[in-house]
């Protein structure tokens, strides 16, 4: 061994000599383990929307990049182990009976559910669907007297809360430009969240569904790019998917 590293082989080793017993070496940390991302199918088809919808769940670390499909494949199975919310942004009419199983099986083991917008049009004729889960339904007819719902399009909101609640908590008064839905069925047992000041639409527009057993919010608003950038907005969206999903309170 040469002179030089013998040197310095002796001096590492006295100085090890000189610690007393009971030192230690540090040990790395394992980091903490992440929180499991929440795992979010979207729901399309039936109706044209721009592709800036999708930018409404980008950027968030609670939430894994959602899954997109349509109502025609969604419920072909059983989705309870792959899903902890649905977000409806479809038209769909009607689903077979297997489908109707697999949804209100999802819905019936307390997983979320977010509609957006058109996706009060959803399932004209599932009463179960519209008067005891969402709580609201875009009339596509007439019936019994009562006139189909009305839309118009770009139509200035200011927008406020309509009481405290964990999905508006820290969202301000806000104007937006978007469409207006009119003479929705809304059932007497929602919960509101949002109210407009637009004649031109019913006076709720976001709400808490009257559901037993999961946790339902409905968001009218959403037609284009104008809410989908929106800072109040997006919020909205994602408040509502976490507070579905238990992880907002």
């Amino acid at each position: 061994m040469k002179p030089a590293i013998r040197c310095a082989l002796g001096l590492l080793l006295g100085a090890l000599a000189l610690l007393p017993a009971t030192a230690s070496f540090a040990q790395p940390v394992a980091p903490a383990a992440p929180q499991a991302a929440l795992r979010v199918l979207i729901i399309t088809g039936g109706h044209d929307h721009e592709a800036a919808f999708y930018g409404l769940f980008d950027g968030y670390q609670d939430m894994g990049w959602p899954a997109v499909t349509d109502s025609a494949l969604a419920f072909k199975q059983d989705i309870r182990p792959k899903y902890d919310v649905l977000v409806f942004y479809n038209f769909t009419r009607d689903l077979d009976d297997g489908g109707k199983k697999n949804l209100r099986d999802f819905v019936e083991s307390g997983k979320g559910i977010v509609v957006l917008h058109h996706g009060i049009l959803n399932f004209q004729k599932w009463p179960w669907w519209y008067e005891e889960v969402v709580g609201g339904l875009y009339r596509l007819e007439s019936k019994n007297g009562v006139p189909n719902s009305t839309v118009k399009f770009g139509e200035q909101h200011w927008i406020t809360a309509a009481g405290k609640h964990p999905i508006t908590d820290g969202i301000t008064p806000f104007r937006i430009t978007d469409e207006t839905y009119k003479g929705l069925f809304i059932s007497t047992n929602i919960q509101p969240l949002l109210l407009t000041d637009n004649p031109t639409s019913d006076r709720t527009v976001a709400w808490v569904g009257p559901c037993a057993t999961s946790k339902v919010v409905f968001i009218q608003l959403g037609h284009d790019h104008t809410p989908f950038r929106h800072p109040s907005y997006r919020a909205l969206v994602h408040n509502s998917i976490l507070w579905t999903s238990g992880k907002l309170r």
